[in-house]
């Protein structure tokens, strides 16, 4: 089965994990077509590490840019593993408009429980690992992000 996902972060081409998207041993990506969201979202950077996390705080932020890939079933199922699906962030089916103005609608990952005062971020338009911004990305020795680091930016409901 064929999926259509939208990457924003570190998938990104010319990006720190770019290649997941490419290494054929995690499955099929072809890339589509660049776009942005529909609707405002906060992209932000945190932890020690420098992630690019896009919040699900819908009408907050920006028109996200970022780009299209067709995944197959065991790419799709490698970047829930490095996303962290369904523990950390969510894929939600979301419009993507496409610089024709198509609207696409495709899956993306958002941080969907997070501590508020992640939206006293500075939010991005458009993530860069060597952006303006100064935060870098880094990789973990053993992990995308340590359960420490989660604790910092997820809200705990019970």
């Amino acid at each position: 089965m064929v999926h259509k996902v939208f990457v924003y972060g570190t998938l990104k081409r010319n990006e720190p994990n770019h290649g997941t998207m490419t290494n054929p041993e995690n499955g099929v990506a072809t890339f589509i077509a660049e776009g942005m969201t529909k609707e405002k979202y906060p992209l932000i950077i945190a932890t020690k590490y420098n992630v690019p996390f896009l919040l699900h705080s819908p009408g907050t932020g920006y028109n996200v840019k970022g780009e299209i890939y067709e995944v197959d079933d065991k790419m799709l199922s490698n970047l829930d593993i490095l996303e962290d699906h369904p523990n950390c962030y969510i894929r939600d089916k979301n419009d993507i408009v496409l610089t024709d103005s198509t609207v696409m609608k495709c899956w993306v990952y958002f941080l969907k429980m997070f501590k508020p005062e992640l939206l006293s971020k500075p939010f991005l338009e458009d993530y860069k690992s060597e952006g303006d911004h100064g935060m870098r990305y880094c990789e973990s020795q053993d992990e995308y992000c340590t359960d420490e680091d989660m604790n910092e930016i997820i809200e705990n409901v019970n």
